[in-house]
């Protein structure tokens, strides 16, 4: 039997799960990098997703506590999307992905892994992307840590101004 090690896992696996909303408490905690925030807008704000589907996985979320889509203001939803609009061309000039998957997912059976604070999922798609693992292991590979992972792309975005 072949082995796949994650290390990294262990820390979520055995911590203390905290009962406070990760899209609230991270943007207040003051630390963007450590909280994996790219890019803040007046609305809404840009971070890694920390068990991501793909290299490169973001999210867009509002400030505010706000649990579905209907609940966002046309504001806050056009902030959301203006921010969605940037990351999409950030990720493309660094990483080079061949498509892209956008959206909303409402509801747990949607795949919400986090139903009481709407947000956006960035994930690009690189042909060939999909291995057995997800379907014989239930297991996804990513290549490159979340810290690389976050270089690159705020690098990017100083580059971009």
């Amino acid at each position: 039997m072949d082995r796949l090690w994650a290390p990294w896992r262990i820390g979520y696996v055995l911590g203390e799960k905290s009962t406070e909303c990760i899209f609230c408490s991270k943007p207040a905690a003051g630390d963007d990098e450590g909280e994996l925030i790219l890019n803040r807008g007046p609305l809404s704000y840009v971070l890694m997703n920390a068990y991501p589907y793909n290299n490169g996985h973001l999210l867009v979320a509002p400030y505010e506590h706000i649990a579905d889509i209907s609940g966002l203001s046309e504001e806050q939803l056009a902030d959301m999307v203006r921010l969605a609009k940037a990351w999409v061309e950030v990720l493309r000039r660094a990483m080079h992905p061949d498509g892209f998957n956008v959206g909303f997912n409402i509801g747990r059976v949607a795949g919400a892994g986090i139903e009481e604070h709407v947000h956006l999922h960035i994930v690009p798609r690189w042909n060939g992307d999909t291995n057995f693992m997800p379907v014989l292991a239930d297991t996804r590979v990513v290549p490159q840590s979340l810290r690389e992972c976050y270089e690159v792309l705020r690098n990017e975005l100083a580059k971009s101004g």
